[in-house]
């Protein structure tokens, strides 16, 4: 404790922040990398007009008690102030839009990742630039704005990510770390920087050219992990923490994605690593030793913090059905006086779904309370079906919520590695879905047939992951790579738990998905039933 007392008297500490869907999150770190402190705010998306969103109050009230609720956990445990940081480093969830005009005002509502508005776009840019473009990205955004002839567009002189604006308020600076700038507009891995073949080609659309801007004029200045990309300002020091304590010029990292985050947080930056991170959405990333032989709607191409090429798919759901039919378990306990913790209820459900036939036993969910594109939704209906044969117990009932928030991640993985043909070593599970030890990560093993490690810090999550970009941008020495000061200097020692996929759950979730395909037109057709 007075090592922590010490090193954060001294200004020592390494401050990493991030915006997830549900939670931000600040964790602070000394110098050996271990957390010292932590704060947090709960928020939530809203759906207005059509479009999931947060305002920009939101965005700064939920930073500041973040923060503020970071340095009350510094006084209670050290009773030190935090004046100065060695270093800070902002991430978020990756993708989305967020557009300004000359004056630096917010020209419409931040569209987030979670929107499925952007098909048109993201099927004509995916042709023209043979390059699979997802809906959630800023140039699938920005494109389909364009084709809706929105009055805000000839005004367009900056876009970013939620990341990228966040550092751009405390800095001045309109940088962005690439991993992130990998889910705004391609990324050439060889130069490290946005495709300039690809940007020509987008600058050359008849749509496009009647506009006044360039695409490479309103987008970010890439950067990769481990340079510096400017300093906290004063306004930028009072933005964040409105007491005053906080001193100006630290110096600040790229801003990077929750996935470039995720990625550092389970040390898979290297070739033939991978991660899957298991919340609100899920992602599976895995570094790539070579190019994939064609272009897969399913899979989405970003990077590593570094730029390295990594092949991704992305889902927008998986928790947040699993979380309320465990909230309706709560629910019933309550109804019945019963006092039951939830971290307990979370064990005891996670646990008792290990004992359900390895196929769900007839069961199918659907997790969709947002579009699902790996399946072709634009709209999201949770639901439920089973067939009149099926066995309705609460083993299989609970598996099959664990499948259904993976299970189109499978679908997507499938192609990937019985398709492509691409190889990984080990699979780093993190994310709320490993809390309970063993049961996501036995689930997973079975989904990806693949191993599936869970470590310890992973829990840290993200944050944790940007504090650690922060601190390789000021300790690293001269060429030192990063995958290299993770090994050496993050995660030397550590072991983590090892799961190897078991050949009968491989089995039942293949039957499973049988079933889960068969029944994405029911799915489809609930969307349709039930309009919002």
């Amino acid at each position: 404790m007075s090592d922590a007392k010490q090193t954060i008297a001294d200004g020592r500490a390494v401050l990493g922040i991030e915006f997830g869907s549900t939670r931000i999150k600040a964790v602070l770190i000394d110098e050996s990398h271990a957390p010292i402190a932590s704060g947090a705010h709960d928020w939530e998306n809203r759906l207005e007009d059509g479009v999931w969103t947060y305002s920009l109050e939101d965005i700064w009230s939920g930073l500041q008690d973040c923060y503020g609720k970071m340095t009350e956990d510094v006084r209670t445990r050290y009773g030190v102030s935090v004046t100065k940081l060695a270093a800070i480093g902002f991430s978020g969830m990756m993708h989305g839009y967020m557009a300004f005009d000359e004056a630096g005002e917010l020209l419409v509502p931040f569209r987030t990742w979670r929107n499925t508005i952007t098909g048109e776009a993201a099927a004509e840019l995916s042709g023209v630039l043979n390059f699979n473009i997802p809906q959630r990205w800023s140039i699938a955004h920005l494109y389909q704005a364009v084709l809706n002839d929105e009055p805000h567009v000839g005004n367009v002189r900056f876009i970013t990510t939620l990341a990228g604006y966040i550092h751009w308020k405390l800095t001045g600076e309109k940088v962005i770390g690439v991993g992130e700038a990998s889910g705004m507009f391609p990324i050439d891995s060889a130069a490290r920087d946005f495709d300039a073949k690809m940007l020509k080609t987008f600058e050359a659309l008849p749509k496009v050219q009647k506009y006044p801007w360039k695409l490479s004029d309103i987008l970010p200045k890439v950067l990769v992990a481990g340079e510096h990309a400017g300093t906290l300002t004063a306004e930028g020091a009072k933005l964040l923490d409105p007491s005053g304590a906080l001193e100006a010029g630290i110096p600040m990292a790229p801003p990077e994605g929750d996935a470039g985050t995720g990625m550092v947080a389970t040390n898979s930056v290297a070739v033939r690593t991978g991660n899957v991170s298991a919340g609100t959405s899920v992602f599976a990333m895995v570094v790539l030793e070579e190019a994939l032989k064609k272009v897969h709607e399913e899979l989405d191409m970003v990077t590593t913090p570094m730029g390295d090429a990594v092949a991704m798919v992305h889902c927008n759901n998986c928790t947040s059905d699993l979380n309320a039919w465990v909230g309706l378990f709560k629910d019933f306990a309550d109804t019945f006086g019963l006092a039951v913790d939830m971290d307990n209820l979370y064990g005891t459900l996670y646990n008792k779904a290990l004992q359900g036939d390895k196929d769900c036993g007839g069961l199918v969910a659907f997790n969709c309370f947002s579009g699902e594109p790996v399946i072709g939704l634009n709209e999201g209906r949770p639901m439920f079906v089973r067939k009149p044969d099926a066995k309705l117990t609460l083993a299989n009932f609970m598996r099959t919520h664990l499948y259904a928030s993976l299970a189109t991640l499978k679908i997507g993985c499938d192609i990937l590695f019985k398709e492509e043909k691409v190889k990984v070593d080990t699979l780093y599970g993190h994310g709320g879905l490993f809390k309970t030890k063993g049961v996501g990560q036995s689930i997973l093993a079975a989904a990806m047939d693949a191993p599936v490690a869970v470590m310890e810090t992973a829990g840290e999550g993200g944050p944790w992951g940007m504090a650690v970009l922060a601190a390789y941008m000021v300790n690293r020495k001269d060429g030192e790579p990063l995958d290299a000061y993770l090994n050496e200097r993050v995660f030397a020692g550590q072991q983590g738990s090892v799961m190897q996929p078991d050949a009968a759950d491989v089995k039942g979730f293949d039957e499973y998905i049988e079933s889960y395909r068969a029944a994405i037109s029911a799915e489809q057709a609930a969307v349709t039933a039930l309009p919002l």
